[in-house]
């Protein structure tokens, strides 16, 4: 090995400090509903899905800007984000109006030593939660990946919803990354409607949720990160839309630079 390659080496291993994982199931947890709520909430046939990777949380203030003014990102229903922490999503689920739920995945040290997780709002109440741990440690920090679990009452009707961050090419092999879309796909076997929307760090993975009998919105999307289509929406049991209908999904790349990745929406209408 060269001089300047044992320095390269040194460089890059000194900054990829390993992460502190949470790999407790049951948490830590954090919940909460907005500080004023509807009695009743007005009858829907469609559910408009948002996901948005804020990237470390580091621009909340810009985050919100764009949700709640870039059409048609106010009019959502449920948004996932990715790369969190507690007190940036409840921030944008206050400014939002929206019932929460939370889980780190890790303490990562590239966030300033913050918490870094998955979280789902709702407009419709949420009656359950759980903390999916993902098979396979990443390679380099040897990060724990998560998926957050949320069942919503959208009337009478149960819809599981799941924010999910599979891990980057960087950290595990294809194959891992399949076999944690597996684990999300067989916790939500039970359900007949579900919602599975994140940074899949993928876009052929789309072909396994596809195989589970998943519709795939987002699958002809431009870019959602640099080069790459890798933030998606997958759906079972909804109504397919109508031929010549109005747009299903889209990006919103107006972002304030708020993060590497551009929020992605799909449109969920109930059978």
């Amino acid at each position: 090995m060269t001089k300047s390659s044992f320095l390269l080496l040194l460089v890059v291993t000194a900054s990829c400090h390993p992460v502190v994982n949470y790999t407790n199931a049951l948490g830590p947890r954090y919940a909460g509903v907005p500080a004023s709520r509807l009695d009743s909430m007005p009858a829907t046939h469609v559910l408009r899905v948002v996901t948005y990777n804020v990237k470390f949380g580091q621009h909340i203030d810009r985050a919100i800007n764009v949700l709640t003014t870039r059409v048609p990102l106010p009019g959502a229903d449920i948004v996932v984000l990715q790369e969190m922490d507690a007190e940036g999503t409840r921030r944008i689920a206050d400014a939002l109006g929206m019932s929460w739920v939370y889980y780190p995945a890790v303490v990562h040290p590239k966030a300033a030593r913050q918490d870094f997780g998955n979280a789902v709002l709702s407009r419709w109440p949420i009656v359950a939660d759980e903390k999916v741990l993902l098979p396979h440690i990443g390679g380099i920090r040897h990060s724990q990946r998560i998926a957050t679990a949320v069942t919503i009452l959208v009337d009478t009707i149960k819809v599981r919803v799941y924010s999910a961050h599979l891990g980057t090419p960087t950290e595990i092999r294809p194959s891992s990354r399949r076999d944690q879309a597996h684990t999300i796909l067989t916790d939500a076997q039970s359900y007949a409607l579900v919602i599975v929307a994140g940074d899949m760090n993928s876009h052929g993975i789309g072909k396994e949720f596809v195989a589970g009998g998943y519709a795939w919105p987002t699958e002809h999307n431009g870019f959602t990160s640099t080069f790459f289509n890798w933030d998606h929406v997958f759906l079972k049991g909804f109504s397919k839309p109508l031929p010549g209908g109005a747009k299903m999904t889209g990006i919103v790349r107006d972002t304030l630079g708020t993060s590497d990745h551009d929020p992605v929406w799909a449109v969920a209408q109930l059978p």
